[in-house]
């Protein structure tokens, strides 16, 4: 027999936490530093800039993106790309688009690089948006140069390679690629909170960035890469920059989840305790199906149990019974 949603909603309902308790959570190790190098190269290099390109994870719309951003570059045009609108839960798109409105940021654009969703969107706005300011010194170039900007691994370099793709013909296509970073997976109903599996970094034949599942991967401004012809275009790929303060642990947490960061740093009973809640105080519980587990439930200790006895990750080992005997155990 198989319970509805609501049911195992009001199963598991009465024992499901109204918080996520944070305390004692030192967020700054999470975040050691601001990356200022990389921000004063990105200054350094803004004179020979016409726009910058913000990516931004699209299942976190609202919180995480690096203030100091806006701070630092935002005399030129400004174009804000929420990439991996596919992990998204977009239900709210129109509630997000207007909330970022009212704070000053009227071009945005959802992308999907792993099927090059929207992606020919970008370049034309781009144009427009160089086309009505005022280039100062760069007025007379006939190329246009975009600096792509944003906190690590939500996909810069990856949507420099889908607008190579686009706009040059080159590297692969998305159906033909053998290597890419894919999200790790979640049962269905989860909400779109997961990171992205743990691949090494590669530069496949044809692309221009090196992309990887993990933060980190590009470290330093790179020169610049072409991804259009007409109009004749480039863009330079920068390491992700996080803010000096993370405004929250909640924060901290959602850009861990999303993979900001190396899962250890965080601690990954810690994640997945998050997730749990996450789950269960959106009501998305398709996990409990998808797992076997009898009902929804806030432990994350007992859900990671059973998970570990359902997938046959357990291992034998020997415990201490305190008379000389020793006894099975699940570990």
């Amino acid at each position: 027999m198989q319970l509805t949603p609501r049911a195992l909603c009001a199963a598991g309902r009465a024992a499901f936490r109204e918080s996520f308790p944070v305390g004692g959570r030192d967020v700054a190790r999470w975040f050691p530093g601001h990356m200022a190098k990389g921000l004063r190269k990105m200054q350094s290099s803004l004179k020979l800039v016409d726009c910058i390109l913000e990516v931004h994870d699209a299942r976190i719309p609202l919180s995480g993106r690096n203030p100091l951003f806006q701070e630092t570059l935002g005399l030129k045009p400004h174009l804000l790309v929420l990439n991996k609108m596919d992990l998204a839960d977009l239900k709210e798109q129109q509630k997000i688009m207007q909330h970022l409105e009212r704070e000053g940021l009227k071009n945005v654009i959802f992308t999907n690089c792993v099927k090059d969703e929207n992606i020919k969107q970008i370049i034309p706005k781009v144009t427009e948006l160089v086309g009505s300011s005022c280039r100062y010194h760069r007025g007379e170039s006939v190329e246009y140069c975009i600096m792509v900007i944003g906190v690590p691994n939500v996909g810069k370099s990856s949507l420099i390679n889908a607008l190579r793709r686009q706009h040059l013909r080159k590297g692969t296509s998305p159906g033909a690629r053998r290597w890419r970073a894919q999200p790790r997976p979640l049962p269905p109903g989860s909400p779109s909170s997961g990171g992205s599996s743990r691949r090494p970094a590669v530069q496949a034949a044809g692309k221009a960035t090196k992309v990887g599942g993990e933060p980190g991967i590009t470290r330093a401004v790179m020169s610049r890469v072409q991804v259009c012809e007409r109009p004749l275009m480039f863009l330079l790929d920068t390491p992700g920059v996080l803010a000096p303060r993370i405004q929250n642990v909640e924060t901290g947490l959602k850009l861990a989840l999303c993979g900001t960061v190396l899962d250890h740093l965080v601690g990954e009973e810690t994640l997945a305790d998050y997730l749990l809640y996450t789950l269960n105080r959106h009501q998305l519980l398709g996990y409990v199906q998808h797992y076997g587990l009898g009902q929804a439930c806030d432990d994350i200790t007992s859900v990671l149990k059973q998970v570990a006895v359902r997938l046959r990750k357990t291992q034998k080992v020997k415990v201490l019974t305190g008379t000389g005997e020793t006894g099975p155990g699940l570990g």
